[in-house]
């Protein structure tokens, strides 16, 4: 199992209630391919460095999970048949960034 964290934008013009069942959509086919969900973080409505789909702001979500590598390239297959996401980056976390992410899971907590 190897840790992962994926970020993902959502299109702007989706609604709260769209935006709730496509995080939730997407966190349950990772469930499904036996991932365990360390974390998740709605980053809420972003202006974008410059256009995509000549849209100018964008809904961010990150996913930290464990998971097999198999189920990377089928996650990412969804994301670019799924027309809401505009762009996505999955990243695999070696034992330094694992520290980082806990220390900065951590700052959110001690915030809230």
């Amino acid at each position: 199992m190897n840790h992962y964290e994926t970020v993902f934008i959502l299109n702007p013009v989706l609604s709260e209630d769209q935006i709730k069942e496509t995080v939730k959509k997407y966190e349950d086919f990772l469930v499904s391919r036996g991932a365990k969900m360390i974390s998740k973080e709605d980053w809420g409505l972003k202006k974008l460095a410059y256009p995509i789909q000549n849209k100018k702001s964008g809904f961010y979500h990150l996913f930290e999970y464990t998971v097999d590598g198999e189920a990377i390239g089928a996650l990412e297959l969804e994301f670019r048949r799924d027309e809401r996401f505009m762009r996505y980056l999955t990243v695999k976390l070696d034992k330094h960034a694992v520290a980082w992410a806990e220390r900065r899971r951590e700052k959110l907590k001690a915030k809230a």
